[in-house]
């Protein structure tokens, strides 16, 4: 059993199965095994908060609560300067269409934004990652993560998702859509937040 954790399995708190994918593999060297939301028919509880932290700590505290499991949940988005921080935490929501989420779309109305603004290049943004862990008890812990940087146009790359293809990390001349999804991996806002969890739980 692991000691921070109090738990030898974690229940996430997603139905993606590649985020389950990424979290287990973290967390595999600490012997944890983990379950997704789904594998325990889970619904997706509905987002109601105005911050990432809030909306992580809902879905988080909603799985620890059906299952007596600790939960992990993370809410993220972009945050862009020029736009007072939008689209933040409704990033997926420019994305919907209502049959299904176009981020081709979202990608388009955030540079239709910053031309209307005539705001001036570079159009500095932020990844942000908060994850929450919470407790069967009603406690939790809280890891922010982010990665800086700067959008671009047109859209470059077919790697990633989301607004990747218009999103260049700080210190780097090409596009999280062009960056081999390991090196993406490596330096995201959710290792970042990762990497916090890890030395808050295991030391």
């Amino acid at each position: 059993m692991s000691a921070g954790l109090g738990s030898d399995t974690l229940l996430v708190a997603t139905h993606n199965a590649g985020k389950l994918e990424e979290i287990a593999a973290l967390l595999e060297p600490y012997g944890i095994s983990v379950v997704g939301a789904a594998d325990k028919g889970l619904p997706e509880p509905e987002e109601t908060g105005t911050t990432f932290v809030e909306n992580a700590r809902i879905k988080a505290h909603a799985a620890a609560k059906a299952t007596g499991l600790p939960a992990l949940a993370d809410d993220s988005g972009i945050e862009i300067d020029a736009l007072d921080g939008a689209p933040g935490v409704y990033t997926a929501d420019w994305a919907e269409t209502g049959s299904g989420r176009d981020f081709v779309m979202a990608m388009t109305r955030a540079h239709d934004a910053l031309v209307a603004k005539d705001a001036p290049q570079p159009w500095t943004a932020r990844f942000r990652c908060t994850l929450v862990l919470a407790w069967p008890d009603g406690t939790d812990q809280v890891f922010p993560g982010k990665i800086e940087g700067h959008l671009t146009w047109p859209m470059r790359g077919e790697q990633g998702h989301g607004y990747d293809p218009i999103f260049v990390p700080e210190g780097f001349d090409i596009t999280f859509g062009e960056m081999d999804r390991w090196q993406k991996n490596e330096m995201s806002h959710r290792a970042d937040a990762f990497a916090k969890l890890k030395a808050g739980l295991f030391g």
